[in-house]
């Protein structure tokens, strides 16, 4: 087996068990062509042309999640557009020794709801799989999200196990046993914590990522520079180039620090009761906008791009960040071709779906705002006024 190109492994530290995220470029798997595209109709055109050589090649991705996987059973959850990718050799592999079912749901945030749940729930049951099943969540965010969440509430709770396919989910969502769906009024609104046993981040799927996902999980990225570390924020905005032009190292080292700096904040507050709120910098803007302009026709990174911009403008409006820190923040996303400005939405509107929020606390709304670069704080001691004023403003 040749040596991987980039490789790490970090531990999450949790009062239920502590787990590893193992982060490595997977040599010997499936190695497409550099399939990187702008629009959905090519990436179908090349997870086609690609999935017949994928699925035909060996992973070692089976054999870095047996020892995590318990009992006998297991239930492969993906999606339509990972499947053709990933599914067949991950499948083939572990039916060597266990009972493999899979799931594949549809692709999109419209589909992270209770209808596909219940696809999960119904072939847990077809199968009358019990506690000793083992859910392995392969694909993105809303795979992982709804995998856990299932995981979380079949029989009170089973085994999981996340292997994300997408820039964001490496570097954030499949850390921290976050687990839930959507509501038509609001974002991830019924879940649970779950941790899984295991995250295994293989960086030789981001090859198969397009442009526009991979830029989305670069809004994540961005986001740990500005809450926790400024020195890293000059780290990306010399390294973005090679992230987006699929450098795997300069990613990998990328992905290593999001995971430590995540894993660092589950470890001191699992639930969100301090500290981890800061990692929703940006959230709570671009929840509504996600909201707001329906599930999926703003990646969530694109809404947490220009949802970061409005918290920096309004971080800037009470005095804490200059307009030089703002407008590198611009700089930076915009280098890494994401949105800065949010959809024209009514500001009352805007207000009534920030009270959704999981983060207001006796009917008042709590913003992550900045101090400064790298230093990010949960508050709601902010003139009311100034938040009208930046959800009023700067529109595309």
């Amino acid at each position: 087996m040749a040596t991987p190109l980039f490789h790490a492994t970090l531990t999450v530290q949790t009062q239920s068990h502590d787990y590893p995220i193992v982060i490595t470029e997977d040599s010997n798997a499936s190695n497409p062509k550099n399939i990187v595209s702008n629009t959905a109709e090519n990436a179908a055109e090349n997870t086609t042309n690609n999935s017949a050589e994928n699925g035909a090649k060996k992973s070692s991705m089976a054999s870095q999640i047996a020892p995590y996987i318990t009992g006998r059973q297991v239930l492969i959850v993906t999606n339509e557009t990972v499947a053709p990718l990933y599914l067949k050799a991950l499948q083939e592999e572990l039916e060597a020794q266990f009972t493999v079912k899979v799931c594949v749901l549809p692709d999109g945030e419209q589909y992270k709801n209770q209808t596909s749940i219940n696809q999960i729930y119904d072939a847990l049951m077809a199968e009358h799989f019990n506690r000793d099943v083992t859910l392995i969540a392969l694909g993105g965010g809303v795979v992982g999200d709804m995998t856990g969440f299932a995981a979380a509430s079949f029989m009170r709770g089973v085994n999981f196990i996340q292997i994300p396919t997408t820039l964001l989910s490496q570097v954030d969502s499949s850390v921290g046993g976050k687990t839930g769906i959507n509501h038509p009024q609001g974002k991830n609104m019924i879940g649970a914590f779950w941790q899984p046993q295991m995250v295994l981040a293989d960086m030789s799927t981001l090859k198969t990522l397009p442009a526009r996902e991979l830029s989305a999980g670069l809004a994540e990225v961005i986001k740990y520079a500005l809450i926790m570390d400024a020195e890293f924020l000059t780290w990306l905005e010399h390294n973005l180039p090679a992230m987006m032009a699929l450098d795997l190292a300069v990613l990998g080292e990328a992905v290593k620090r999001c995971c430590q700096y995540k894993a660092d904040i589950v470890a001191q507050d699992e639930r969100e009761s301090g500290v981890r709120a800061l990692l929703n910098f940006g959230h709570t803007f671009g929840h509504v906008i996600e909201t707001h302009e329906g599930y999926g026709n703003w990646l969530h990174g694109e809404a947490v791009a220009a949802g970061m911009v409005q918290a920096a403008e309004l971080s800037q409006k009470l005095g804490w960040l200059t307009s030089a820190d703002v407008a590198r923040i611009k700089r930076v996303l915009l280098l890494a071709n994401l949105p800065i400005t949010p959809p024209a939405i009514d500001v009352q509107t805007a207000l009534g779906l920030m009270g959704h929020d999981k983060k207001v606390k006796h009917g008042q709304i709590r913003l992550i705002l900045l101090k400064s670069l790298g230093e990010a704080v949960l508050t709601n001691d902010f003139d009311a006024g100034l938040l009208t004023e930046v959800l009023s403003q700067n529109h595309s």
